[in-house]
Formats: structure tokens, sequence, C-alpha cells
């Protein structure tokens, strides 16, 4: 049962996150007076790998744990950048897919 309230969390805050990449850099367009803020990016990649920790615990299938790993080693490459040289990759988007996606197959192998 904890592992079905996580795997919620997870498509949440991967849902949020993928919103928020998409829809900020169209705020950006006009003119509010709003800039990027990187930590809120960092907040949502440590909020994804400590439920992604959590969930892989308890998940037997290889492929499900790599799936998991990979985005979130594909939201940690884009934050990194970010941090680092002020580039946005694109491999956040990439990765909160492969989260939203990875969470789902996960609830739906749960035994009801």
């Amino acid at each position: 049962m904890k592992s079905k309230i996580l795997d919620a969390v997870g498509i949440s805050a991967a849902v949020l996150c993928l919103i928020h990449c998409i829809v900020f850099p169209l705020l950006l367009i006009i003119p509010l007076g709003i800039s990027h803020n990187p930590y809120i990016d960092l907040a949502f990649l440590l909020i994804g790998a400590w439920v992604v920790y959590r969930v892989t615990k308890q998940v037997t299938h290889f492929w499900l744990k790599f799936l998991f790993w990979g985005s979130i080693a594909l939201i940690a490459v884009s934050v990194t950048a970010d941090f680092i040289f002020e580039l946005h990759i694109p491999l956040i988007y990439a990765g909160a897919a492969g989260l939203i996606t990875a969470h789902l197959i996960n609830f739906k192998n749960h035994k009801h």
C-alpha cells in the first residue's frame, strides 16, 4: 500500500515538473518581470530521487528500475547543466515523461 502512495506522489511531482518545464518558458515571453529559478528544478529532482529510491527498493523488474533511475539521471544532467553552464537542456522533458511512465507502470503492476 505504501508503494501505491509513493507512486501517486511520484506521478504528481513528475506531472507538476513537466507542466512547470513547459509552461514557464511560455511565461518568460510575456513581460511579467519573472525569471527562471533553477532551485525549483533542483527541488523537483530531489523529491523525485527520494520517491524513486523508496519505490525501487520494492521493484523486482530490472528494466523498470532502469527506467526510474535513467529518468532521474536525465533530469539530473539537465539541472546540473543549468546550474553550471546556465544552459537549458531539454533532457528534463524526457526525464519527467519517463518518470510518469515508470510510475504508471509500477502502479498498474501492484497486486490489488
